[in-house]
């Protein structure tokens, strides 16, 4: 795992073509902005755990070919 630090307003930028912005900092809360092409799936991890341990929702896969919708 790579750990930087950003200060508010500070970014990374990963292959190119996903840039990560702190936006706010809040008490023990960091809000950021996340820029990627709309074919990149971006999801917060407690929601895919979650996802992957519960049933299909029905007509998912019909909303979007089989795929996860983002969360984004």
């Amino acid at each position: 795992m790579l750990v930087l630090s950003r200060k508010k307003l500070e970014s990374i930028v990963i292959d190119e073509q996903i840039i990560i912005t702190v936006v706010e900092i809040r008490g023990d809360k960091v809000r950021l902005g996340i820029e990627a092409p709309r074919d990149i799936s971006i999801k917060r991890c407690e929601l895919e755990d979650r996802h992957q341990s519960e049933p299909p929702v029905a007509g998912e896969a019909a909303v979007n070919g089989g795929q996860p919708v983002p969360d984004h």
